[in-house]
């Protein structure tokens, strides 16, 4: 009996020892996330530095320190998940880039975008997957079949976005930022669902059916995943526009937006539908629509608390991925062969180079040609930046590749383990090189940004009808364009060959008659007992 019940006490000695530990990693994490905070602050006018790169060189700074103090053991304070990173951290960053998105932009270049991201996608997996077949058969590296061939392109597709919010600036580039930006997340969101598709199909006996079979499904996952996004979005308007939740909290308002937002994800994730590019229209279709819903206050809450929760996001990714890259368990399998481990992670650098390449400018190209007016055309400095901005790896890359490389967490295989610690090269050599050098690429290739943007979008030769997207910002409603500032055609040839009526004005037409009464949006104001609006309403 005693000695039962001393092993008992010693069992829960062990278990407060590691409570304890597990307290004292995630401590240290937050204190490294406030440092985060600070230092980017400091640094806000620094041209090179942006905060991902400040949160990889503090997390790979603090890797070391780890590594040193633990005797060689381990490198980081928390160990990397899949789960963690999909489930958690993803969702608020990509929500928050449709909810914040400029719908101006990026509508009116939404098929360039989805170009991009899209067939883009799908040639620059070709292109690696073909090399590293060619390339890695000349390595000892160990055996690959077609699938891991063929996950490989998937994981250097996969741009990242995260890194493009920050190396780009929204109002200086509206142009350069709604293509990249807009770009990177249908691309990532393309990329997963690739490797998922990849994961699925057998591909070692593969024939023309199978081939079409897998493009299908590819696209049948694009689409549903999409409409499942716009579907949550209007449903969240509904209900909040039906019920005023306003009326009694507006807690009930946020916390219901947050809720829906979320919940879009998950059902995605739950019918292997692509998370990613659900969660993003399901953000664009709230800020249209849902965000006019809800009480003042409640608008200014929610547009700073998905900012904040994606920022805090961003931050934590960066800093684990910079402490993971000294991982010395990886590292342990490839250290007797550094040459092999460099050649691949240089292999592997050069073919996301030329993967990018080999679809911008030849998809740039076809976009020119369907677009009439010369300033909306993309020019070679900006297919330039786009091919350039694009390069980043991040998060997304090395989550994918421990999904296809590890298990728990943990390599086994010299092989996977080369892989794994390739993508965190790659990863790291294509933040901190590509993003410090994106910014002076900018002022170098396009020194008056401000001003050629400014143009583009604003340019007195093209009606405010083609100009408008196919959502839009409230200040440019239809009775903006009547009046001042609406070019008449100057000559009999341009009347002929501008349409009266643009895709725009049918939209707004159908989304004042049929949306805006039932799902509410920009006008609608809630009626909330005690607020002016109801004091200054008829008695």
């Amino acid at each position: 009996m005693a000695s039962q019940f001393g092993s008992m006490l010693t069992r829960l000695g062990n278990l407060s020892t590691s409570d304890h530990a597990s307290v004292v990693s995630i401590n240290l994490f937050v204190a490294l996330l406030c440092g985060c905070i600070v230092i980017g602050h400091l640094l806000e006018e620094n041209r090179w530095v942006n905060e991902s790169i400040t949160a990889l060189v503090i997390g790979v700074c603090t890797g070391v320190v780890i590594l040193l103090t633990s005797g060689g053991r381990s490198s980081h304070l928390l160990v990397f998940s899949e789960d963690l990173f999909f489930i958690y951290l993803l969702p608020p960053i990509i929500f928050n880039a449709g909810f914040q998105v400029k719908k101006k932009q990026f509508f009116r270049n939404f098929i360039t975008i989805m170009l991009f991201g899209a067939v883009g996608t799908l040639i620059s997996c070709g292109i690696i997957t073909s090399g590293v077949m060619q390339f890695f058969s000349k390595l000892d590296i160990g055996s690959f079949d077609i699938g891991d061939y063929l996950a490989i392109g998937a994981i250097f597709s996969a741009t990242d976005s995260v890194c493009t919010l920050q190396v780009l600036n929204q109002d200086e580039t509206p142009l350069l930022y709604s293509l990249v930006f807009g770009e990177g997340v249908v691309n990532d969101a393309a990329s997963v669902v690739l490797f998922n598709a990849i994961q699925s199909f057998d591909l070692t006996h593969t024939n023309l059916r199978i081939a079409l079979q897998f493009i299908g499904n590819f696209f049948y996952l694009f689409f549903t995943s999409t409409m499942l996004g716009v579907v949550a979005g209007l449903l969240s308007a509904y209900i909040i526009k039906t019920l005023y939740f306003g009326r009694h909290s507006t807690d009930r308002e946020v916390a219901l937006m947050m809720l829906m937002a979320y919940l879009s994800y998950i059902l995605a994730e739950l019918f292997y539908l692509s998370g990613i590019l659900t969660v993003f229209f399901c953000g664009i279709v709230m800020s249209h629509y849902t965000w006019h819903n809800v009480t003042e206050s409640s608008r200014v809450t929610t547009k700073h608390a998905f900012a904040t929760l994606s920022f805090v996001a961003e931050i934590f990714i960066f800093l684990y991925v910079g402490m993971d890259a000294l991982d010395i368990e990886k590292w342990r399998f490839v250290s007797k062969t550094p040459g092999t481990s460099v050649a691949v992670s240089s292999i592997l650098i050069g073919l996301v180079l030329v993967g990018r390449a080999a679809f911008v400018f030849p998809l740039s190209f076809l976009s020119n040609l369907a677009k009439k007016n010369p300033t909306e055309k993309i020019t070679f400095r900006q297919q330039v930046i786009i091919w350039w901005a694009g390069l980043m790896r991040g998060a997304v890359s090395v989550a994918l590749a421990y999904n296809q490389f590890a298990r728990s967490g943990h390599t086994q295989l010299r092989s996977n383990a080369i892989m794994i610690t390739s993508t965190i090269t790659v990863v790291l050599f294509s933040t901190v090189v590509f993003g410090l050098m994106t910014q002076p690429l900018i002022r170098f290739l396009l020194p008056h940004s401000k001003n050629t943007t400014s143009m583009v979008y604003s340019d007195s030769s093209t009606p405010k009808s083609f100009a408008v997207p196919l959502l839009e910002s409230a200040q440019n409603s239809d009775a903006d364009m009547g009046g001042h500032g609406f070019p008449r055609p100057s000559s009999l040839r341009m009347l002929l060959t501008t349409p009266s009526r643009s895709v725009h004005h049918y939209w707004r037409k159908f989304d004042d008659a049929i949306m805006r009464p039932m799902f509410g949006g920009r006008g609608f104001v809630p009626f909330v007992p005690g607020s002016p609006t109801e004091r200054s309403a008829p008695q």
